[in-house]
């Protein structure tokens, strides 16, 4: 058992757990993501996990959440089901080739790169407001192209840790021109197998915290279908203007990180 794992067992950590789980799930339901961006980083920060055992926790945790995601968006019709197993499958193959590279690739590099990609994703969420009648038609050229975001997803998550929600929702909505409810449910569907295969590995790495990943995952499973149903009473202007707002939160995280990795190779 690590020392964070022996450390985060009192009343302050099972507190603390619940209250991330909580608002974890709040964000996964509103806004179609893992949660990831939020567990990952309170694990880290205030019960002094070190990074691969708050990702690890933070993947397994999302098994639960993502499910109860995907049932909730399934209640509206909000849920692509083909094109999220295509997605999933692309994306565990993609992870495997990122993990695999990572050694290779600048992390300071890659990161300063997805914060480009966030920006324009940020920017066009001002300028393209997806219809709430689209449908996924789902045909041969975008069925290879949902193969290529599935690996590139992967990829990405196995080089930087990025949840594939952060990737997907907006590609869906932008590039596909789903609306924004079935890129969200789409996306939490996607997350299943791929949070399954990863957590699997985690799990014999010993990078998982089971008892932290339990009471998140519970946690966040009862605020999960208050955000999907918030998702759909809200206006899709002011849905994108949310999503941006946190895709700002996210690219602030990452550019912050970027900048300590090039003082640290400095």
């Amino acid at each position: 058992m690590s020392e964070a794992q022996t450390l985060n067992r009192g009343p302050r950590a099972v507190v603390s757990f619940v209250v991330i789980g909580l608002t974890a799930g709040l964000l996964s339901g509103l806004f179609g993501v893992g949660g990831g961006t939020v567990i990952v980083p309170l694990l880290v920060l205030f019960l002094h996990f070190n990074q691969r055992l708050g990702a690890g926790t933070s993947l397994a945790a999302i098994v639960p959440t993502a499910t109860v995601g995907v049932v909730s968006y399934a209640l509206h019709g909000s849920v692509a089901w083909i094109p999220a197993l295509i997605l999933a499958a692309g994306s565990v193959v993609g992870a495997q080739i990122g993990t695999r590279l990572l050694p290779r690739i600048s992390q300071t590099t890659l990161r300063w790169f997805f914060v480009g990609f966030l920006v324009v994703v940020i920017v066009s969420l001002f300028l393209v407001i997806p219809s709430r009648d689209a449908v996924f038609e789902l045909s041969v050229i975008s069925g290879v192209a949902l193969v290529v975001v599935g690996v590139a997803t992967g990829i990405l998550s196995g080089l930087i840790g990025v949840g594939g929600g952060i990737v997907v929702v907006p590609v869906l909505m932008l590039a596909f021109g789903t609306s924004d409810l079935v890129a969200k449910g789409t996306s939490m569907l996607m997350m299943i197998p791929t949070a399954i295969s990863g957590t699997i590995g985690n799990l014999r790495n010993h990078n998982v915290d089971i008892v932290a990943a339990a009471i998140v995952g519970v946690s966040a499973c009862t605020t999960t279908a208050l955000g999907a149903w918030l998702a759909t009473i809200i206006d899709p202007v002011v849905a994108n203007m949310l999503f941006a707002a946190y895709l700002v939160v996210i690219a602030v995280q990452m550019a912050m990180k970027a900048i300590k990795g090039r003082r640290k190779n400095g």
